[in-house]
């Protein structure tokens, strides 16, 4: 529906579906190797404020081509700033600095995680998220994925704890930031590109002021990590973000949200072809069981109205509107 409450033609697709999709799992899955690559020059937080300030401008001239207006409001600017605090800026700096001490492709797994934390968390805080057997099945089953892939049963040997740690941090984030959006800015007027960018540039300025405070300014800029973050903000970001909406907006977020399953799988063999990471046996079993949960606990009886959308798609619901929220 036009802006008039007309209908209006929806818009030729230059690539099918299917292909868009594709690209979408391809650069979130080696986002995660952009990373790696990008704190071996950089600090994690300066690896953060440069993808932000790249999907910043892809997004910014997204709005300029389509003269798109940023919100009005102050509480919607104060929800905002939250949003690109909890939906971009931690969960991004979080996962830089995982990837100091962990492998990029248990980075990816970690991600994963994602919609387990937020079918959890959606059962405490969102009332219309009511547990079924079936996605409490699935809540159980992926964590025990979780502690596969941390090799519990050695008792954590060889594993740091610490980066993981960040990494599941990282991942819980997600969820925290879609259940905020979901109560302060699912009803808004706002475009959801103006209400993106918005949030993508508060993020930056968040990072801008932070970076300084606690990194020095590089030596050097040296050609593959500095390409490496270009890649994340303008791919990852920018890119990855305008894809999924109309992804989103074209086959639904049921089956958008289903490139978070593949994600980890590109991110894993990116790490172990590309940059020569180890991996044993328990950490793709354990990816399978983590992937089969989240599955289980996104599904849906067939009698609802109305799907809630995976953190990825944090906001968006049957008509994208809310935020950015991605790896």
């Amino acid at each position: 529906m036009s802006r008039t409450g007309t209908s209006s033609p929806a818009p030729r697709r230059v690539l099918d579906w299917r292909l868009r999709f594709g690209f979408l799992a391809l650069v979130w899955g080696f986002s995660f190797l952009f990373m790696k690559v990008g704190t071996e020059a950089f600090a994690p937080f300066q690896v953060t404020l440069g993808r932000l300030a790249f999907g910043t401008a892809v997004v910014a001239a997204a709005m300029a081509v389509k003269r798109e207006r940023l919100p009005r409001g102050a509480w919607t600017w104060v929800h905002l700033a939250v949003a690109g605090l909890l939906l971009n800026a931690l969960p991004f700096s979080l996962f830089a600095f995982s990837e100091l001490t962990i492998p990029s492709s248990l980075a990816g797994i970690c991600n994963a995680t994602s919609p387990l934390w937020g079918m959890a968390l959606s059962l405490v805080a969102l009332s219309e998220d009511r547990p079924t057997r079936r996605r409490v099945a699935g809540l159980g089953i992926g964590f025990l994925g979780v502690l596969t892939v941390l090799g519990v049963w050695q008792g954590f040997d060889g594993l740091d704890v610490t980066g993981t740690s960040l990494a599941l941090l990282a991942s819980l984030s997600y969820p925290v930031g879609w259940i905020y959006v979901r109560r302060t800015l699912a009803g808004s007027s706002h475009s959801h590109l103006s209400l993106t960018g918005a949030q993508l540039g508060l993020a930056t300025l968040q990072l801008a002021v932070v970076t300084p405070l606690f990194t020095s300014v590089p030596t050097g800029l040296p050609l593959l990590p500095l390409l490496s973050v270009a890649a994340l903000g303008v791919l990852g970001t920018g890119l990855a973000f305008l894809i999924q909406y109309d992804l989103v907006a074209e086959v639904g977020p049921t089956t958008a949200q289903m490139v978070t399953y593949f994600t980890p799988v590109v991110a894993t063999a990116a790490g172990v072809a590309l940059l020569g990471e180890s991996l044993s046996w328990s950490t793709p079993a354990g990816a399978v069981i983590v992937l089969a949960g989240a599955a289980l606990t996104q599904s849906r009886p067939k009698r609802a109205r109305r799907p809630v959308p995976a953190p990825e798609d944090a906001g968006l619901g049957e008509r994208p509107r809310a935020t950015a929220s991605h790896t």
